[in-house]
């Protein structure tokens, strides 16, 4: 603008116009920038990308994906009962799109997950016959796998959930008797990682498990790492699933656990965060996705949309939930909602055939909800 422009406009013009004009770049700013950006300097944010997602080449979602978030996950692409259904047959298809998307838009890549009692094929654990397989031949499948999968993104997958969910249900105070167990020990879990370890040495490598508040499966876990540790099997960090409600657990038990486990040196991730928003059922807060319950509209009770009042609930205690992660950005590396919107999400039939759950950050049609802006307003203060 030249002198003359400026002196016909006058100063009385020129403020309403400059400030308006700020006011629409700082909206358009805040609309281009996501949960990635806004949280760039504490740790990585990210979703689980499904496999409809992937295949459809949903452009509307992967582009939602792309803005807002900074780490992908598979969430179920890269399963073995998904990627490695039979011994001598392996589905990449869905797996690689989701490795070129990740590579392609520069996302922290998660590779998830390697050694699982849950979705995997029988066929695994048994031998000729049928009979149960031996202790070596199930070594070697469990090495195979590992190896050829983490082979294939050496270098393009920056993290691995190597085990899941090895402790028991019952009482949190003891080894889950899966097939691995049963069949392997418990020195299965020291192998997969030491497997995973030799097939890519600068992945980092996560245990991951579900209600990993609770005293009795922090104390029996602790003593399973720190022994890990003091050997040199090398495990990096730990996975909070962080499958929560909207009571439970508590701030502090979650902060005990965060406390404990960085205490050991070790990474944490909250690596499937979600928030329950529907009565519980039977008091069931575990993550073993065999359970389930019978369907009544008590365990049902918001059908076609989420009240308002449960909505502004949701985002108080996303926003919670967040502050306490940025408080503990020191030693958080990496916190994932599991899916991108509440039409995605693994709880609208979980523990419950039937039921709509509203549990993520965006609705049904893509778009942020109260809980989202809770969460950046974190960020704005």
């Amino acid at each position: 603008m030249n002198m003359k422009r400026r002196t016909f406009l006058g100063a009385s013009a020129l403020l309403p116009m400059f400030a308006s004009a700020r006011v629409t770049a700082m909206q358009q700013a805040s609309k281009a920038a996501g949960l990635a950006d806004a949280f760039k300097d504490d740790f990585f944010v990210g979703a689980a990308i499904s496999t409809d997602t992937l295949m459809q080449d949903d452009q509307q979602l992967l582009g939602l994906i792309d803005r807002e978030f900074s780490s992908v996950t598979a969430e179920n692409c890269q399963k073995w009962e998904e990627i490695h259904p039979a011994e001598n047959q392996w589905n990449w298809e869905a797996s690689d799109k989701f490795i070129e998307f990740g590579t392609q838009h520069n996302k922290h890549i998660l590779g998830h997950t390697l050694v699982w009692h849950s979705q995997i094929p029988a066929s695994v654990f048994t031998g000729d016959e049928g009979l149960p397989i031996t202790a070596k031949a199930l070594l070697g499948r469990m090495e195979n796998h590992i190896n050829t999968l983490v082979d294939r993104y050496r270098g393009k997958v920056n993290t691995w959930d190597v085990v899941n969910e090895v402790v028991s249900d019952n009482g949190y105070g003891s080894w889950r008797k899966s097939p691995w167990f049963n069949i392997l020990g418990k020195d299965f879990m020291e192998h997969a990682f030491r497997t995973a370890a030799a097939a890519d040495p600068n992945a980092e490598l996560l245990y991951n498990d579900y209600n990993m508040h609770y005293p009795a499966k922090r104390g029996f876990l602790t003593g399973v790492l720190a022994d890990y540790l003091d050997r040199g099997v090398p495990i990096n960090g730990v996975g909070f699933q962080a499958h929560y409600s909207l009571e439970d657990p508590e701030l502090d038990e979650i902060e005990k656990s965060i406390e404990t486990y960085a205490e050991m040196g070790l990474k944490l991730h909250f690596t499937e965060l979600d928030v329950d928003v529907l009565p519980k059922a039977f008091d069931y807060m575990g993550a073993e996705i065999s359970t389930n319950f019978e369907y009544s509209e008590k365990l049902n009770p918001y059908p076609d949309e989420l009240p308002a009042m449960v909505q502004e609930k949701l985002a108080e205690r996303y926003a919670k939930l967040f502050a306490l992660f940025v408080k503990h950005r020191d030693v958080i590396e990496r916190v994932t909602t599991w899916g991108v919107t509440d039409a995605h999400s693994w709880k609208n039939d979980w523990p419950v055939k039937g039921r709509q759950n509203y549990p993520l950050l965006f609705d049904r049609e893509a778009k942020p909800k109260a809980a989202y802006h809770a969460i950046r307003r974190l960020k704005q203060t």
